[in-house]
């Protein structure tokens, strides 16, 4: 088994490196799978590019793309087009989500053929958050809450992000969804997997904060706000076309 792990990346100079070096001397000592690191930089004005490529002449198994546009949903759209693995996913570079949890990915694609999807979840029983501000804790329970309301989905954490796929899924999912760009692209794939029967397997994730992280509170809720509003009215037409 092959893993493609996606990186997207937007002006991270600071910390791509970190993340890279860490993620590949895991994965070389660890021996868990054949694996490939993507480097995705949608946008980035800093040195990231330069970054990138150094680390691209250096280590055999780090890729960069790159692609003018900005958001996570562009660059799961890029890294899946350029993707011949077996197994590909996205991890966050300040590497929120343990990467112990890649064993997990491992043994469970191995040994369980008919898992299609595994979902990274910090709100399950045995998941351990650490370092996050209440304010960032409330406003992902009330996402993850709403979602849950408007979507009966199954999956518990919506906005971890650590998420992989068997590619045959990504690649049909991607085919069935829009072409949002920003990060509720990666939460429509999992609820048009289940749309599709397909089942999403969460696992209890540990998990720490990034206080240098760039998202914007306030802006993100806005936008996932008018996302869900949008999606859940294209699914109610999409229900009436197949009705």
């Amino acid at each position: 088994m092959k893993v493609n792990i996606l990186f997207p990346v937007l002006d991270e100079e600071r910390r791509l490196e970190k993340g890279i070096l860490k993620t590949l001397i895991f994965l070389k000592k660890n021996k868990l799978f054949d694996y490939q690191l993507t480097i995705i930089d949608n946008g980035s004005t800093d040195a990231t590019e330069a970054i990138s490529r150094r680390l691209c002449e250096k280590y055999k198994e780090v890729e960069y793309l790159k692609t003018p546009e900005k958001g996570v949903g562009v660059a799961l759209r890029t890294g899946a087009a350029a993707n011949s693995c077996e197994v590909i996913g996205y991890m966050d570079i300040d590497l929120s989500t343990s990467i112990e949890h890649l064993r997990e990915v491992k043994d469970i694609f191995s040994n369980q053929p008919d898992v299609k999807i595994i979902k990274g979840s910090r709100l399950m029983k045995n998941s351990a958050v650490m370092g996050r501000k209440p304010t960032r804790e409330l406003t992902s329970r009330g996402l993850n809450s709403l979602l849950h309301v408007v979507f009966k989905n199954k999956f518990t954490d919506a906005l971890c992000g650590f998420d992989f796929y068997r590619k045959d899924t990504f690649d049909q999912l991607i085919a069935a969804s829009s072409q949002d760009n920003g990060w509720f692209y990666c939460v429509e794939l999992l609820l048009r997997a289940e749309r599709q029967g397909i089942a999403v397997y969460d696992i209890p994730v540990i998990w720490k904060d990034d206080y240098d992280t760039k998202v914007k509170v306030v802006k993100t809720v806005v936008s996932y706000l008018k996302q869900i509003k949008f999606l859940k009215s294209e699914f109610i037409k999409e229900d009436r076309t197949k009705g």
